[in-house]
């Protein structure tokens, strides 16, 4: 599509695309992910637009979470078809490790995840082409161990998504629990997909632990296994990881069920930039709160910034202006602060953002450290509660 612009000249619109499972065990996340993902793009087109007066638009593909085939095939389509510069996503660590080898690495695309925290990601050779907003689940984990610890519960057991994500975050929460003196008395993984889980409750419930921990998700394995774990009656404790974080959890189980329920997800600091954004959420109807919303905010704010620090429409030197325009040193740009940004970056100077969730510092593999979120049960409102930040 092209557009004019008020000098009568044309200018195209400059593509971010963004890849997320809409279908797929974490379809209820998607919807609010991509809606701050374009809130990022709507405070970029409202204050100029970008590279002299573009707009972003932000055509989205499907990575369901569940199939790396399809995937694969969505994010060709978004570089191959719809010429996209950058791509906010994947959602889930298996389809975005598929994404990132077969396709936006040979492609040169620089991708920004808003949630895929495997650690496997950490050691991609990717060419300093992946980038994250969210903590990877070394951190998660040994954040989950300690709190869990500090509230007086030293054995657990696990069932895990037998996938990249629930692998890796399964790891590093066991290591993390036993090195500070917790048990681990039963570890299993399990497949997603399937409508009885029986034997995996069975087999952890004969340890006689009574705290459950469920790495999986909201819209598929993990909430067959959490009703069918509360059925049995053979736990007192349950505990879920970010996949689980979604109200529709707790609608399809019943909040008066799930009291105490502990889940823990990345989530933003008590800061300037996270307050700001959660006043431009509001106002555009967005639950600031929701997981990964600010992250999807965070990435395609920060790809934006890097696309007009990288002066043209051009995929190569982005990732290069995206460490440039998310590290210091240089002046603080807060969400929605996009002309305040150019105008800088025109006279040639520093910028530094901070954002909904925080500073995105990003380390050498592409990392950010960031916050974990402590979430509990709103009985009477049938909803998670955030609680505050893990220290």
């Amino acid at each position: 599509m092209i557009a004019l612009i008020g000098s009568g000249t044309a200018a195209a619109d400059v593509k971010i695309g963004f890849l997320a499972g809409f279908t797929g065990p974490l379809k209820s996340l998607a919807p609010g992910m991509y809606k701050g993902a374009k809130l990022a793009a709507k405070h970029v087109n409202d204050q100029g637009g970008i590279l002299d007066g573009q707009q972003i638009v932000m055509p989205s593909g499907d990575s369901t979470c569940s199939d790396v085939t399809a995937a694969v095939e969505a994010a060709t389509h978004l570089v191959e078809d719809e010429k996209v510069l950058a791509i906010v996503g994947p959602l889930c660590s298996g389809a975005a490790i598929a994404v990132y080898k077969n396709v936006t690495i040979p492609a040169g695309i620089t991708v920004v995840s808003p949630s895929a925290t495997s650690p496997a990601i950490t050691s991609l050779d990717d060419g300093d082409l992946v980038f994250r907003a969210s903590p990877s689940d070394v951190y998660q984990g040994g954040i989950m161990a300690r709190l869990l610890l500090s509230k007086g519960i030293k054995q657990i057991v696990i069932t895990y998504v037998d996938n990249d994500w629930g692998k890796g975050i399964s790891a590093e929460l066991s290591s993390a629990f036993e090195a500070a003196g917790g048990k681990v008395a039963g570890n299993m993984p399990h497949e997603e997909g399937k409508s009885d889980y029986s034997d995996v409750i069975r087999s952890l419930s004969a340890s006689g632990v009574d705290t459950l921990i469920v790495l999986a998700y909201a819209n598929g394995s993990g909430q067959t296994i959490l009703r069918q774990a509360v059925e049995s009656g053979a736990f007192d404790q349950f505990v879920g990881g970010d996949g689980m974080a979604s109200n529709t959890l707790i609608a399809a189980i019943g909040s008066d069920k799930l009291r105490g329920m502990i889940v823990t997800k990345p989530g933003a600091p008590d800061s300037t930039g996270a307050r700001v954004f959660n006043k431009f959420a509001w106002g555009s109807n967005l639950n600031p709160a929701g997981a990964f919303v600010g992250q999807s905010y965070d990435a395609a704010f920060l790809l934006a910034l890097a696309i007009e620090k990288n002066g043209s429409a051009d995929r190569t030197g982005i990732a290069q202006a995206l460490r440039a325009v998310a590290t210091p040193p240089g002046e603080f740009i807060l969400p929605g602060e996009w002309a305040k940004a150019i105008a800088l970056i025109k006279a040639g100077k520093a910028i530094n953002y901070e954002g909904a969730t925080g500073s995105l510092d990003f380390d050498e593999a592409g990392d950010v450290s960031g916050v974990i979120i402590e979430m509990g049960v709103n009985v009477r409102e049938g909803s998670f509660i955030e609680f505050g930040q893990v220290k």
